[in-house]
């Protein structure tokens, strides 16, 4: 995972909470490379990225955190800001 990018890691949590796949340790590597890569991030891939780890019931709170404060810089408008109700 060290060499995938940001659209790569939000893609990757994407295809494998849409196959109902809960690969936690997965998931977790996926967050350690993403906390270092958060401000590649554009609104869709975290939004993406929130959205896997929902639904794979993550309880990184420490991770979520850092995703939402990365959509608080971005200051997504309310077309991308609505990708996150559903998280």
């Amino acid at each position: 995972l060290c060499e995938f990018n940001a659209q790569d890691l939000a893609n990757t949590a994407w295809a494998f909470a849409t196959a109902g796949v809960e690969a936690h340790d997965l998931f977790d590597a996926i967050a350690e490379a993403a906390r270092v890569r958060l401000g590649e991030f554009n609104v869709q891939d975290l939004a993406i990225t929130a959205w896997a780890f929902a639904c794979v019931g993550s309880q990184d709170a420490r991770f979520f955190a850092e995703l939402m404060g990365e959509v608080a810089t971005k200051r997504p408008d309310d077309k991308h800001l609505s990708q996150f109700y559903v998280v």
